[in-house]
């Protein structure tokens, strides 16, 4: 069924006028980026031509979807700001919290054990606060987004940087911090930097041994993982035309790998197959009535350097399979030069494990194209010479691909079935023998291969492909394996040739699945209980951020100087911390423990300059905390690339961090800083990197009349008696600088519905100050639930704020009524299903 579907009608309605206004003002035809942007301008955002790159843009974004990682962190933020229900269609996904290790089903079940009482929690807070909830095993997030919520000429944000996959529908998505997430749940604006556009010429057509994937490869190869910053991706040609839309997605998800703001493809035929398929003819109706609208004006595409800022241009038909990494999304190799490259660099050949599958490539295309080569394993009499594992991504792709005998030719082959969630993608594999750290090569067809990210060793060497090229490198065994040209020999010592693979764009019987997983909110979700147990070692509630004492920052600590790539998978790992994500001092023993110290070379060892030893970096934090003494950290380029998670800009905020200094952020994480009242800082001579110390004492000043393209300045007391002062640049806005002011995004939001709301509400729902810098842990537990109860009406307090005091029995009931036992579950879920007519319009299909 369509969801939204008004929602849906109502912009398309007005989209034809916004985008002829618009078109009026800026003066030209106008790409599809810009159509999206325009025709979602928030209704108090006075219509210019915005400068691309320049101008700060409020816009009104059609939806919000959470995985829930984040989802628990945005929604604790959410239930601060003291609305009843979300504003827009938001969606909860439980797909981060399921560690891939044994298979499916019993993987399944130790998440729902371990994890239930974060389950519980957004189970009770969808239904509380009108939100539709996926519960575990229904599906990654994005893959599910793309089945049932994307739609042509959209505009949504998720928690998740790889909400940009809805691009293969011809959206504009677009993955944020929590922060951002409450902001447009509550109904406010959101704000973006109006993005450049680089225009990606698609000539040519797939064939043979090439896929979508190696598309985005190759452009990640070109632009490098921070060359799209600040940008939408379009692409556009007979190349785009000529491929699935689902292959659409996979170029997009990993459009977030370039650092692209997003990527998008104009709508076509291939998407309103999709649409159809998954049973939203009646979107695809509508498209169709305004698809003129849903594209790039014809000019545009004809003379492509006149309107975008960057063109770049690939032939499809000539374009060889490529393999990218090791330790980064961007080092491109085509798969016949891989055997030099290895050689030259000393990547070691032989392939322990291929993975396919996640939110990057799990579509019934790449599985049924992966499904092709794993058949020849027995046809040709040849055996797998890899582990060899697939993640599929949502319910209804599984249970498809389980109908039509995919899973049972891979099982065949030997293969592992986990569970329809990120898993080894995002480090949530328990992989035996990974606690060695011995050097190794796996190939995965997912998006990210950073250094530690999918099974915890540093000495894992992960190369990114396509489903199908991984599957041949699978049954190889080897890395440098080419099979364009490459035979292998089988059990009886012939020589044989893979066939190029072969599969069906969309299943020919349709979609299907028994249950998608999906719970619809209460309509009335008034009388809904959400409660936090004060005892809980995964869910915290907040306590709001300190605001800025109005002063210079002086005395400041040098905490870290990272050195090179330092992202958020190393400012906040993953694995077996996410399952903290709901607790925020928990979580802040992660704090920047990946990250490579400058000074000594060392992982997680930083100076202590209060005692001149050397410890973890979360313990020094914390004992500049206990002393009152605010500290900086310093880094590289592309500060903060990779996941959107928030909890790398909270962490250091709630561990007493001043102020990030570095060469240069990428966008999601600068945002996610700047919400939570940090200063995010940039070297106005990047070579100024080389002149902080480590026993510096830092003062940041100028920020009594901080002002939008003010420089500050920081100066060093180096240990010597020395000084030297630096100039340092900042890309905050007037309403940003509010943010840092009132101590955060959610502090202001707090201020402007106090003064909103009748005196009595404001005194209900006025902040109160965050603890004193020095509290110990203790004192810390008491004021999370007096803050929350200040935050709502007196009512809601009550029923939101766990007892301090409960027994430990009591912590035990901690989800809300409607949080039923499995069974009721189970049973609740299967009406709603039939409700939204989800399996209908599937089995409609076969």
């Amino acid at each position: 069924m369509a969801f939204d579907l008004d929602m849906i009608k109502a912009l398309y309605a007005k989209m034809p006028a916004s985008i002829a206004k618009a078109r009026k003002v800026v003066n030209r035809p106008l790409t599809l980026s810009e159509k999206i942007l325009y025709s979602h301008l928030h209704t108090d955002q006075k219509l210019e031509n915005f400068g691309r790159g320049k101008s700060y843009v409020d816009f009104a974004p059609d939806r919000v979807a959470m995985q829930d990682a984040t989802a628990q962190m945005a929604l604790l933020q959410f239930m601060s700001a003291g609305k009843p229900k979300v504003a827009v269609p938001s969606t909860v996904h439980c797909d981060h919290l399921i560690v891939a290790k044994t298979g499916a089903a019993e993987d399944l079940t130790v998440a729902n054990t371990e994890s239930k009482e974060v389950f519980d929690f957004l189970s009770s807070v969808s239904n509380k606060y009108g939100i539709g909830f996926w519960r575990p095993g229904a599906g990654i997030i994005h893959q599910v987004v793309l089945e049932n919520y994307a739609f042509p000429g959209g505009m949504m944000i998720g928690t998740d940087s790889h909400t940009v996959n809805a691009g293969g529908l011809g959206m504009v998505a677009i993955g944020v911090g929590g922060a951002d997430a409450v902001d447009v749940m509550a109904g406010m604006a959101w704000e973006l930097k109006f993005p450049k556009l680089i225009g990606v010429k698609l000539t040519g057509k797939l064939s043979g041994w090439t896929a979508a994937k190696d598309v985005i490869l190759k452009v990640a190869g070109i632009l490098t993982v921070k060359g799209g910053t600040g940008a939408i991706v379009e692409y556009f040609g007979e190349g785009a035309t000529s491929m699935s839309c689902t292959g659409k997605g996979t170029i997009c998800n990993m459009g977030a790998e370039i650092g692209a703001t997003t990527s998008t493809f104009g709508y076509d035929a291939s998407m309103e197959r999709y649409l159809n398929a998954t049973g939203r003819a009646e979107v695809a109706k509508l498209a169709n009535k305004i698809k003129e609208h849903l594209t790039g004006d014809p000019e545009v595409y004809a003379n492509p350097e006149k309107y975008f800022d960057q063109v770049v241009e690939i032939n499809l038909t000539e374009l060889e399979p490529h393999l990218n990494g090791p330790f980064t999304p961007d080092l491109a190799t085509p798969i016949s030069k891989m055997k030099e490259e290895a050689s030259k660099n000393g990547w070691p050949t032989r392939v322990e494990v291929g993975l396919i599958g996640s939110c990057t490539n799990s579509s019934y295309e790449d599985i049924s194209r992966a499904a092709s080569l794993a058949r020849q394993v027995a046809d040709k009499g040849l055996k797998t010479k890899s582990e060899f594992t697939i993640t599929p991504g949502s319910e209804v792709v599984r249970y498809t691909i389980d109908r039509d005998g995919f899973i049972d030719t891979f099982e065949q082959i030997g293969a592992k079935v986990f569970a329809n969630a990120c898993g080894p993608c995002i480090g949530m594999w328990n992989r035996v023998g990974a606690d060695k750290k011995e050097k190794n090569t796996i190939v995965h067809s997912f998006n990210r291969n950073f250094q530690s990210r999918n099974d915890g060793n540093p000495n894992t060497y992960a190369f990114v492909g396509s489903p199908e090229l991984v599957t041949a490198i699978a049954i190889a065994g080897d890395l440098t394996f080419n099979p364009e040209t490459d035979f292998l020999t089988n059990e009886s010592g012939q020589k044989v040739k893979l066939d190029p693979p072969t599969g069906d764009e969309l299943p020919k019987r349709g979609f299907d699945a028994e249950d998608p997983g999906y719970i619809a909110p209460a309509k009335d979700g008034s009388k809904v209980q959400v409660k936090v147990s004060p005892t809980s070692d995964r869910l915290q509630l907040l306590a709001p951020f300190k605001a800025w004492e109005g002063t210079d920052l002086r005395g400041l600590r040098l905490l870290i100087k990272a050195k090179g790539k330092c992202t958020t998978d190393h400012i906040s790992m993953a694995g077996k911390w996410l399952k903290y994500r709901g607790h925020l001092d928990n979580i802040s023993n992660n704090l920047l423990i990946g990250a490579t110290n400058f000074f000594n070379e060392k992982i997680n060892s930083v100076k202590n300059n209060l005692t001149s030893q050397f410890d973890e970096v979360p313990k020094v934090q914390r004992a500049y905390k206990a002393q009152g003494i605010g500290s900086i950290v310093v880094g590289d380029e592309n500060y903060g690339e990779g996941s959107s998670r928030e909890h790398a800009a909270m962490e250091p905020r709630h561990l007493g961090v001043r102020a990030i200094l570095v060469k240069s952020f990428a966008r999601i994480h600068e945002t996610n800083l700047k919400k939570q009242g940090m200063l995010a800082l940039t070297f106005a001579n990047k070579e100024d990197y080389n002149k902080i110390q480590e026993d510096d004492v830092i003062d940041i000043t100028g920020l009594t009349t901080f002002a939008p393209e003010t420089p500050l300045t920081i100066v060093l007391h180096h240990s010597n008696g020395t000084e030297e002062s630096i100039s340092v640049n900042h890309t905050y806005n007037k309403g940003q600088i509010e943010w840092f002011k009132a101590g955060s995004a959610l502090n202001m939001m707090g201020k402007g519905a106090s003064k909103a709301a009748p005196k009595k509400a404001a005194a209900k729902t006025a902040a109160k100050p965050a603890a004193k810098k020095a509290a110990p842990k203790k004192a810390a537990k008491k004021v999370a639930p007096k803050a929350a109860k200040k935050a709502a009406p007196k009512k809601a307090a009550k029923k939101v704020v766990a007892k301090k005091a409960a027994p430990k029995k009591a912590a035990k009931k901690v989800v809300a009524k409607k949080a039923a036992p499995k069974k009721t579950v189970k049973k609740t879920a299967k009406k709603v299903v039939a409700k939204k007519a989800a399996k209908k319009v599937a089995k409609k299909k076969k």
